[in-house]
């Protein structure tokens, strides 16, 4: 492959990564790996051979497709780069990622933009669920500039609205995959939870701390991380995902009370870092955690009346909105965000 591969890098959400099209990748999943390992630099803590940010953030990749499913346009698969091993994961999905998703099929024709704005309908290959995002496409040229802000990115952008559908249990088959609320692993009270991303939710205060630590004091808290690892650890199984040790999933949010009007205040560990912000599925899920009756959510949650509900989700950088559809039976129907995405470069790179 000494020619290059094609590829676009992007911002999306408060993520970055390279999106490929399948078919400049290698079709074999061993080597395409191990091609990705190259191309990010890993394993190495500075990625200084490769080109991702010495960050999980940042050592992401989007795998797109055209789509042969009925009212689907694009089929788009999540790739976890790990930054210090020689890893590289399918078992989770990235909403933040998927916020370039539409964009990039547009760019490299996949679907054909429309007058002023382009509904991009994307299968999650990850967890086997649909997304629809809205893109701005005025005289059918992807539009990135814009008004819209998001929490833990600078300046402003055109707005990307994506709503969920049907991720109750996409990963772990049932959004309580334990069938039970509440569920005492490593010795606390957790909600093993899946609403689009797999998390264990838990109190902060079960751990002694206030939960509104920095992520770097969090990390640098050696005691802190061996135990909720080790949660993590016996969460896995419980929850469908079996031996998760080189696994990225289940994220794992520590719960307080909001601090500043909103629903909840997180912090999350992704599972190894703690995240500067909180993903987009782990905030769904987080968010839909605070809708139980019972659970380290439901102690400290502030959640609005109706069947709508808008929820701010805090976390160590600003909030994350998620507006949570329930039916009349009270189950959530359907979600949706608000986020933005940036074309950084666009050509080819060298594995």
């Amino acid at each position: 492959m000494s020619e290059g591969i094609r590829a676009m890098w992007m911002r999306g959400g408060t993520s970055k990564g390279g999106y490929f099209l399948a078919a400049d990748l290698p079709q074999d999943a061993k080597t395409r790996d191990a091609t990705l390992l190259r191309i990010m630099g890993s394993p190495d803590p500075r990625q200084i051979d490769g080109l991702g940010g010495a960050d999980p953030l940042t050592s992401k990749v989007a795998v797109v497709q055209p789509s042969e499913r009925e009212g689907v346009d694009v089929d788009y698969l999540f790739l976890q780069v790990f930054v210090d091993q020689a890893i590289v994961t399918d078992s989770q999905n990235c909403g933040n990622i998927l916020a370039g998703v539409g964009p990039f099929a547009i760019e490299r024709g996949l679907v054909k933009a429309q007058a002023e704005s382009t509904d991009v309908r994307i299968f999650m290959e990850n967890t086997g669920q649909v997304a629809i995002a809205t893109v701005e496409t005025p005289g059918g040229r992807v539009n990135y500039a814009g008004e819209a802000r998001i929490d833990g990115v600078p300046g402003a952008a055109a707005p990307i609205p994506i709503v969920f559908e049907d991720t109750a249990g996409s990963t772990c088959g049932a959004l309580l995959p334990s069938g039970r609320e509440v569920d005492t692993v490593g010795g606390v009270e957790v909600t093993l939870i899946d609403n689009g991303m797999p998390c264990v939710v838990l109190d902060a205060a079960d751990f002694g701390i206030s939960g509104d630590e920095t992520p770097a004091e969090l990390e640098a808290n050696a005691a802190l991380r061996e135990r909720v690892e080790a949660i993590r650890l016996e969460a896995g199984p419980l929850m469908n995902l079996g031996d998760v040790k080189e696994k990225s999933v289940p994220k794992m949010t520590l719960t307080s009370p909001p601090r500043h009007g909103g629903a909840i205040s997180t912090r999350t560990f992704i599972p190894h870092r703690c995240h500067a912000a909180i993903g987009v599925l782990g905030a769904v899920s987080v968010a839909t955690a605070c809708l139980l009756a019972e659970g380290p959510a439901a102690r400290h949650a502030k959640v609005p009346e109706g069947r709508t509900k808008s929820m701010s989700v805090e976390h160590p950088t600003g909030e994350f909105t998620v507006i949570a559809n329930l039916g009349e039976d009270g189950e959530v129907q359907s979600a949706g965000v608000l986020r933005t995405a940036r074309k950084l470069a666009d050509g080819v790179v060298f594995p």
